[in-house]
């Protein structure tokens, strides 16, 4: 995993807005977070998280 910083304006232009709430995409997230996409989502299900709330937040 990588230490390096990433810019505000990079995670910006990967946020949409759809139907009025901002969102990313978990494919964005994962690689934000250096990891596999279905491994990012196993994640979300082991600790309980609801993934559409992290997702679909504004």
């Amino acid at each position: 995993m990588s230490t390096a910083l990433i810019s505000p304006e990079k995670i910006e232009s990967k946020i949409y807005l759809i139907r009025g709430k901002k969102v990313m995409l978990g494919s964005t997230l994962s690689e934000l977070y250096e990891v596999k996409t279905k491994a990012y989502y196993k994640l979300l299900n082991a600790t309980k998280i609801d993934s559409q709330k992290i997702l679909c937040s504004s």
